[in-house]
């Protein structure tokens, strides 16, 4: 995970020569110890991507400070940019229906150390999970999602995220699909895992599709969510081989292993502020 009190700094923004060089000479004006750096160049959009992370002991510029001084080098490089900061955990919200593999698995890492965020609630459009939650003494939201019009039940869920200042949902197998106007108040900031290796059986059934097409290979996506439905921009994708013997209750069996690790690994590179997205497209520093 890095050191413990660290700033990670996510920039995007034209190539040209001399980029790296600039940012580090910023970090080391001000006393920044570069504790980990990457860099990715897309040369068909002429795109210069950076992740780099400093520790904080010597650092002379304070939150506050900090955008006013780096502002001057950003608008120089046309830079589009945002700073983090290791000790500020994330605030999540995990939504789920009634399937609870993914949910477990979050809460499990969650408690040995392995997610670093703070988990305020669950919310769910059923009741099955209540008592998992309770379990892990997280506060459980029952809120009922009506087919033919979702807009009271959706704000209502709205309200518990404000409420709590949530800066990240996770649908755990949500299986509800959020409208437009929900998704825009968290612009990349909901992370859903669809269980198919995208952009392969799209919809609610995949695992029913894959198994009457007679697939080799079932996977999972875990993505930023977006309006158009499992088309926002991929974070992780990983598959596991079955064969004709498998039934379709086989295949939703091992595609939940899958679909565990998918998603636990988006949220841990989110929170870990290893994620760029531009266009949609993510790059994911790792």
């Amino acid at each position: 995970m890095g050191a413990q009190n660290t700033a990670i700094l996510l920039l995007s923004c034209p190539e040209r020569k001399g980029l790296v060089p600039v940012i580090s000479e910023f970090l080391f004006q001000h006393g920044g110890d570069i504790v980990h750096a990457d860099q990715h160049q897309d040369p068909d959009q002429g795109m210069f991507l950076m992740r780099v992370e400093w520790e904080l002991k010597d650092f002379d510029l304070t939150p506050d400070q900090f955008p006013s001084e780096f502002n001057p080098v950003a608008a120089s490089l046309k830079m589009n940019w945002r700073i983090e900061y290791s000790d500020v955990p994330a605030r999540v919200a995990l939504f789920v229906s009634k399937e609870d593999h993914c949910l477990m698995d979050l809460l499990h890492r969650w408690r040995v150390g392995e997610l670093r965020c703070e988990i305020m609630m669950i919310v769910s459009n059923h009741e099955d999970t209540r008592r998992l939650a309770e379990f892990h003494d997280v506060p459980f939201h029952y809120v009922a999602v009506k087919t033919a019009d979702k807009t009271e039940g959706e704000r209502g869920q709205l309200h518990l995220l404000e409420e709590n200042h949530i800066d990240l949902v996770v649908l755990a197998r949500y299986m509800q699909i959020l409208s437009p106007e929900f998704v825009a108040r968290y612009p990349n900031r909901i992370i859903n895992v669809h269980h198919s290796f995208l952009p392969a059986f799209i919809g609610p059934r995949p695992y029913q599709a894959a198994y009457e097409r007679g697939v080799k290979l079932i996977g999972a996506t875990s993505h930023y969510v977006t309006a158009e439905l499992d088309k926002g921009p991929i974070i992780e994708q990983d598959v596991t081989r079955v064969s004709h013997r498998y039934e379709l209750a086989d295949l939703k069996e091992k595609g939940r292993d899958v679909e565990r690790m998918v998603l636990s690994r988006a949220v841990r590179w989110h929170l870990e502020h290893r994620i760029l997205v531009y266009g949609n497209k993510t790059v994911v520093f790792v």
